[in-house]
């Protein structure tokens, strides 16, 4: 571990992702010392049946800004609006630069098959421009003044919402972490995202958000025999290294599935 830079980027669709899905694995990563970087391919526009889609999108990055500061991270958002971006020649060079940039050890993203498209896309174009970002020769637009990385590093998904595929069958995590000891924080971290609260009650039935990623963290404990639990899977097609890293980093709190 003594040779890791000690970085990893959360690529998500929109603020607010990492935090209800990895944000337990983020809060403990950076009490070890990693640098946490969150940043979502949307501005959120979309997140609002109240405010107009530039005055959700302006508050919504500020809240974002905020629970990256909560962990000593930082922010970044490619600029998408809402269910408006694709996986396509204009976001895979933007999201190539941006991890060319942070340079991370991992990655972590959405389940390639969410209930979203936003999240899928945002999956997609994570594993792409990680594969990209190591090739010296693909330099379009702004990859183009930002050097490569040296390899393609470890990708990792976190549980899609829900726990279930398009027909409703379980998708059991292969990696489980224990954040029992940070659910209050983790808590806090979510309540940055303090706009979310009556757009998710509205949209999705989820009366109190961050009782519900309680809620579903506590699933995912009982299959690990802890309190509160996150899921992960590690990407094991090719060229995408297997180290173990976000395992290694919290090592005493995998729990065994």
């Amino acid at each position: 571990m003594s040779s890791l830079r000690k970085v990893v980027l959360a690529l998500c669709a929109h603020p607010d992702d990492a935090e209800f899905k990895c944000g337990g694995a983020l809060i403990l990563l950076a009490q070890r010392g990693w640098k946490v970087h969150i940043a979502t391919l949307c501005v959120g526009d979309c997140g609002s049946a109240e405010l107009g889609p530039n005055k959700i999108a302006v508050l919504r990055r500020g809240e974002a800004e905020k629970a990256a500061a909560y962990v000593g991270g930082a922010y970044h958002c490619l600029g998408f609006q809402d269910l408006r971006v694709f996986e396509d020649d204009v976001s895979r060079p933007l999201a190539t630069a941006l991890i060319r940039r942070v340079n991370p050890d991992f990655v972590i993203t959405h389940f390639p098959q969410d209930y979203m498209p936003d999240h899928e896309v945002a999956s997609s174009t994570a594993r792409a421009a990680m594969f990209c970002a190591s090739i010296i020769n693909y330099a379009p637009g702004p990859c183009a003044v930002e050097p490569p990385t040296d390899s393609v590093v470890p990708l990792y998904y976190f549980t899609p919402l829900g726990g279930v595929d398009y027909l409703g069958r379980p998708v059991e995590p292969e990696i489980l972490v224990d954040v029992s000891g940070v659910i209050d924080k983790k808590a806090e971290f979510l309540g940055q995202h303090a706009s979310q609260r009556e757009w998710l009650r509205k949209q999705h039935g989820m009366d109190h958000y961050i009782e519900e990623m309680k809620a579903r963290d506590a699933e995912l404990g009982r299959r690990a025999g802890v309190t509160y639990a996150e899921g992960f899977f590690t990407h094991k097609g090719h060229a995408y290294p297997q180290t173990p890293l976000l395992q290694e980093a919290l090592a005493d709190l995998i729990a065994q599935v």
